[in-house]
Formats: structure tokens, C-alpha cells, sequence
């Protein structure tokens, strides 16, 4: 993205003046829960937060703020076991027909079988930039760190600070990026039996119900919608942030290794030719 446009994006966002905001961890002070009929709980004064799944209804919740560019960090334990036909989500999403949203889901497995850590990008109601991986630890043993960074230059999804993904705007030719809409945290626990575990081949076991996955250390380093408009500062180590060497062979390190899908070299998939922003991966 030129320079000149991310100077111009900034002074839109200042002329407004609201603000930056370093949030952390009370998730009374920063959440709302929003569905699930006392399936999700806030513990420990707001320290800790779970989610429920059984066969009647899942649970979710929602941050109360809209979130522009920022680092976003959530420590989650996924529920233990046979976690088969089940669904964490953990994304950020804008309202409308035109939304934005940028997706962590993590898809059951049978007992000893592995997590499949699904990702997502959508820009303007547009997806279908899916990047799958197993994960190289168990998530269900202790807690992790999921993190989403966003930028107007890039997207970068991490676990436990090791980078899986990187998403670059390629609105140069032509491909729309999430940069001009504010989301909100979102995360909730469902039963997707019909399509999660095998194409929808193994079912959800409630007789272990109720399924728990559990929440603690959210930290929001953002900027945050307020009055309509949202300020961003260029001081901000994320507003300009990309990956050093470091990173960049952590990066690779996860996707030769751990990486079991990739939309952009499924030919079959797009026999037209692939993505156009295959091409700035």
C-alpha cells in the first residue's frame, strides 16, 4: 500500500479524535454475553470466561467495542476429548451485507485426532480465502495465545506469538481489504455436526455434554470506535508492523509443517486461475 495512502487514511481517522485504548483482560468491563441462556459464564470477577455447548443450544459473546487496526490477543482451552462435530469460533466481524471479518475457528476431532485450526478473510461480503492447520501442541491441555494483527498493509494471524498466516492489501490489482470498517470481538460455541468432523460423517457425543471451552488474558492494543469515526496513531508499533527474518522463517516454519489447506494452490478449485492475491502471498 503506497505511502501516501496510508497518510491519507490516518488523517481521515484523526480529524475525528476519538481514540486508542490498551485493554485488558476483564471481560465483564469489555464483553457482553449474548446468547446461550446461561451456557456462557463470567468467573473469577471477569478474569475467566467459558462457553457451553450442549444439545439444546450452544453459547456466545461479544466484545462491547469496535475495534479498527490493533493487535488483538485471547487466550483459549479448548474443550477436552472427543470434540467431534463441534465449532469454537473466535473472529472479528463488521455489521451489514458488505461486512468485513477475519476468522479463527477451531473444528473437533474425534478423541486423539487433531484440531483443525481453520482461518478466513473477508473484505466487502467476500471470502472463500480459507488456510487450514493442525496445531503443534495440544490445545485442549492449557491455555494458548490466538492473535490477530491488522494493519492497513497487512493481516497477520499468530499462535502463541508464532505467525501461521499473513493476508498483504492487494487493492492494487484490484482486490478489496478490511481496512475501512471497525469490528467486533466475537466468539461462540455450536454444534456444526452436519459439516465439521469429516465432511459431517462423525457426530457430536453428548453424552459428554456439556462441552466446555474456556477464556482468560484478552488484551485489545487498538484503536476503538467512538462517534462514528476512529483514531489511529502512526506511533503505534502495529499501525506500519510487518514481519522481520524472524518471523518470516517462524511463518514458514508453520506452513511447510503444519499447514493442511491452502486455497491458493487448489487448482481444482479455481480451474479460471487462482486468487489474484495468490500472487502477493
Amino acid at each position: 500500500m503506497a505511502t501516501s495512502n496510508v497518510k491519507s487514511l490516518l488523517l481521515s481517522f484523526l480529524l475525528f479524535g476519538s481514540f486508542l485504548m490498551v485493554a485488558y483482560g476483564n471481560f465483564n468491563e469489555h464483553f457482553d454475553i449474548t446468547w446461550g441462556d446461561g451456557r456462557a459464564q463470567m468467573l473469577n470477577n471477569g478474569e475467566l470466561l467459558t462457553l457451553s455447548l450442549d444439545k439444546a443450544s450452544g453459547s456466545g459473546f461479544e466484545s462491547k467495542n469496535n475495534y479498527l487496526f490493533g493487535n488483538i490477543d485471547m487466550q483459549l482451552k479448548l474443550l477436552p476429548g472427543n470434540s467431534a462435530g463441534t465449532v469454537t469460533a473466535y473472529y472479528l466481524k463488521s455489521p451489514g451485507t458488505t461486512w468485513d471479518e477475519i476468522d479463527f475457528e477451531f473444528l473437533g476431532n474425534l478423541s486423539g485426532d487433531p484440531y483443525i485450526l481453520h482461518t478466513n478473510v473477508f473484505s466487502q461480503g467476500k471470502g472463500n480465502r480459507e488456510q487450514q492447520f493442525y496445531l503443534w501442541f495440544d490445545p485442549t491441555a492449557d491455555f494458548h495465545t490466538y492473535s490477530i494483527l491488522r494493519n492497513p498493509q497487512r493481516i497477520i494471524f499468530s499462535v502463541d506469538g508464532t505467525p501461521i498466516r499473513e493476508f498483504k492489501n492487494s487493492e492494487s490489482i484490484g482486490v478489496p481489504f478490511p481496512k475501512n470498517q471497525a469490528m467486533r470481538i466475537h466468539s461462540s460455541l455450536w454444534n456444526a455436526d452436519d459439516w465439521a468432523t469429516r465432511g459431517g460423517i462423525i457426530k457430536t457425543d453428548w453424552t459428554q455434554a456439556p462441552l466446555t471451552t474456556s477464556y482468560r488474558n484478552f488484551k485489545a492494543d487498538a484503536c476503538v470506535l467512538s462517534n462514528g469515526a476512529s483514531s489511529c496513531s502512526s506511533n503505534c508499533n502495529w499501525f506500519s508492523q510487518q514481519l522481520d527474518s524472524t518471523s518470516q522463517d517462524r511463518l514458514k516454519w508453520a506452513q511447510n509443517n503444519y499447514m493442511i489447506y491452502n486455497y491458493c494452490t487448489d487448482s481444482n478449485r479455481f480451474p479460471q486461475g487462482l486468487p489474484p492475491e495468490c500472487n502477493n502471498a
